[in-house]
Order: C-alpha cells, then sequence, then structure tokens
C-alpha cells in the first residue's frame, strides 16, 4: 500500500472515530489527514497508531482493519515486524478478535524471519498453554532463542523455569544468578518492559533467601523499584499488570515489619 492509498483510507476513517473515546489515535489521524505530504515514514505511523490509547482493550474498528491490511500486505514482503504485529492484535484482543491460534501461527512465521519479539511471545504461548497445552519444552526452547539474540525478558522466564523446575531441574541458585544477570543487561532501551517483572524477583529472592542470602532492606529496594517501574505500564494500559504492581507494594509492608523487629527498642 503506497503512501497516498494510506493517505487517502487515513481520511477515509478520519471522521468515524470517536475522538472523546480514543484520543491519540484521533490526533494522529487529523494530522495525516490534514496534511498530504507529512506521513513520509510508514512504519513510524504505524507503531504510533498501534500504541494509541492503550487503555481501550480494543483498537476503533477502522483503525483495526486498516492496520491489519497494511501489516497483511508487509508480511506478504516477508516483513517480520508486520507478521508479529499482526500476532499481537490477535493475542490481545486488540484487532477485534482475540485468538491465540492465530497468534501463534503469525509468531512463528516472524520467528521463522529472524523476529526477536515473537521467540519472547513464542515461549509465553507455550509456557501458559496459548495452544491449548502448556509445553514448557518449547517454551524453553524460544525463550533460549530469544535470550541469546538479547532479549531481557526471555533470559528472566528462563531463570523462572529454573526456579519451579519446569523443563529444566530445579536451581534456585541459578534462578537468582539469572535474576542478576538481567539486572546487569537493563538499559534505557528495555527497563521500561522489564525491569519492573525483573526487580520484584530479585525482591523475591532477597526477602525470602532464595538462591541468596536474606537481605530484607535489600529486598525492600527491590519492591520499591518494581513499584516505579510498573506504574507507568500501567498507566500506558498494561492492565494485566496491576496486580503485579499491587504486590510490589503489599510486599514492602511485609519486609518492613521484618526490617522492624531487627530494629533495637529505646
Amino acid at each position: 500500500m503506497t503512501i497516498d492509498e494510506i493517505t487517502q483510507r487515513v481520511k477515509d476513517i478520519y471522521g468515524e472515530v470517536d475522538a472523546a473515546e480514543y484520543p491519540q489515535t484521533a490526533e494522529i489521524l487529523e494530522t495525516i489527514a490534514s496534511d498530504e505530504t507529512i506521513l513520509t515514514d510508514v512504519t513510524e505511523f504505524l507503531d504510533k497508531l498501534f500504541d494509541a490509547d492503550g487503555r481501550k482493550a480494543t483498537l476503533p474498528t477502522e483503525v483495526a482493519h486498516l492496520l491489519m491490511d497494511i501489516y497483511a500486505e508487509e508480511a506478504n514482503n516477508d516483513n517480520a515486524d508486520a507478521y508479529c504485529k499482526l500476532g499481537s492484535l490477535y493475542y490481545t484482543g486488540r484487532g477485534g478478535v482475540q485468538n491465540y491460534a492465530v497468534a501463534c501461527k503469525y509468531y512463528e512465521k516472524a520467528e521463522k524471519l529472524g523476529s526477536i519479539q515473537a521467540r519472547e511471545n513464542l515461549g509465553y504461548c507455550y509456557y501458559y498453554g496459548r495452544t491449548g497445552k502448556v509445553d514448557y519444552e518449547k517454551a524453553f526452547h524460544y525463550f533460549v532463542k530469544g535470550a541469546l539474540a538479547g532479549n531481557i525478558n526471555s533470559l528472566y522466564k528462563i531463570g523462572d523455569m529454573y526456579k519451579n523446575g519446569y523443563f529444566v531441574e530445579k536451581d534456585e541458585q541459578e534462578a537468582f544468578s539469572i535474576y542478576k544477570h538481567c539486572l546487569e543487561g537493563l538499559n534505557d532501551d528495555n527497563v521500561k518492559d522489564g525491569g519492573a517483572d525483573i526487580f520484584i524477583r530479585l525482591g523475591d529472592c532477597h526477602f525470602t533467601g532464595m538462591g541468596t542470602e536474606q537481605d530484607f532492606p535489600l529486598a525492600l529496594r527491590c519492591y520499591q523499584q518494581a513499584e516505579t517501574l510498573y506504574y507507568p505500564r500501567i498507566q500506558n494500559g498494561d492492565f494485566l499488570y496491576r496486580k503485579q504492581w499491587e504486590r510490589a507494594i503489599e510486599m514492602q509492608a511485609k519486609v518492613r515489619a521484618e526490617i522492624l523487629k531487627d530494629l533495637p527498642n529505646e
């Protein structure tokens, strides 16, 4: 689909989107519709539209159709990211229909084309049995492929598998070591997506003494950092992390209670 064709599609659907319900989406569409020359980077446009109004469970129907049409066309040209984005629209249901089986098929095509994100996504599909049956061996396989390519989320999930003994032999010290390695690998590019998950796991390790010595002050700092990093994710629409955010807060109270026991009396 050419830039001119996309611009025309935007003009056609702009007036059909409820600006009060989808303010970010409407603003993006209005910008394109009001200036035919402004759309020069299709990928940037798609990314913005894909992420807009993240708090909404679904995209506006017209926008979902536009994204799917463009991604489908790009996928036919062996675009790995397009396959991955199509999969995500079906996995989350933001495209209007939630279908894990279809999502996994798109992720598999993206992974074969080299998508690192698709490796992580497939790991989750098999870890949680999204295809109908949990398969820890396949989950481990894809998490390892993702971790070797530098995906921090895939790496901490490998830590989870050692912690729980899923497919691999249970090894809490190895799990803690992996979480620490994840911490060392955090940077400006990945801390927003994976930092909170890593800190809450390290908090659990230091609180319970799993794989390391018990350290309540360090556990408290980890839970506080997790709380701080979960908050913007929830604000941006990742409601699945609200329970983890609440847990990070609850664990701080438990840690403080333990710290108080160790403080000297007056």
